[in-house]
C-alpha cells in the first residue's frame, strides 16, 4: 500500500510537470509572432497533453486521480516553467527558447527521478521511458532553434 501512495504522487508530480510544459508552451505560443517558433510550440502543447492524459489513465489504474490541468504553484520546487512567464515580458524569442530550455531540463531531471526507481514503476516504466525521450526530443529541437535565434 505504502509503494501504491508512493506511485500515485510521483505520477501526480509527473503529470503537474507537464502541464507546467503545457501550459508553457501555450504561453511562449501566445507570445511571438514567429509562425516557425509558434508551430514549435503548439506541437509540444499536444504533446504535453497527450502526455497528460497517459499519465493520468496510468494514475487510475492505481487508484489515483489528477485534477491537475494547469501545472503547478509557482514556489514548487521541480516547477521552473513559470520562468517562461518572466521571459515573455523580453517577448524576444532567445530569451522564450531559454525558458523553454530551463523547463524541460526539470521535466528531465523529474522523469529521470521516477525512472530510477525502475522497480516501483515497472508497469509503466515504458510509458515514463518514452515520454522522457519525447521532452528529449523536444529538448534538443529548442536549443537548435535557440542557438539559431542567438546566432542571428
Amino acid at each position: 500500500m505504502e509503494n501504491n501512495q508512493e506511485i500515485i504522487s510521483d505520477l501526480k508530480g509527473l503529470v503537474s510537470i507537464i502541464n507546467d510544459g503545457k501550459e508553457g508552451y501555450q504561453s511562449a505560443a501566445e507570445s511571438t509572432d514567429n509562425v516557425e517558433l509558434k508551430a514549435v510550440f503548439l506541437k509540444y502543447v499536444a504533446e504535453r497533453a497527450l502526455y497528460e492524459n497517459e499519465l493520468k489513465s496510468h494514475l487510475a489504474k492505481h487508484g489515483g486521480h489528477s485534477e491537475n490541468e494547469e501545472g503547478g504553484i509557482l514556489g514548487a520546487i521541480h516547477r521552473t516553467w513559470i520562468d517562461i512567464k518572466e521571459a515573455l515580458t523580453d517577448q524576444s524569442e532567445t530569451a522564450v527558447l531559454g525558458a523553454v530550455v530551463t523547463g524541460e531540463k526539470a521535466a528531465l531531471e523529474k522523469y529521470d527521478m521516477a525512472i530510477k526507481d525502475n522497480e516501483l514503476h515497472s508497469d509503466h516504466l515504458d510509458l515514463l521511458t518514452t515520454q522522457r525521450n519525447g521532452i528529449a526530443e523536444a529538448l534538443k529541437e529548442i536549443e537548435v532553434l535557440e542557438q539559431k535565434y542567438k546566432d542571428r
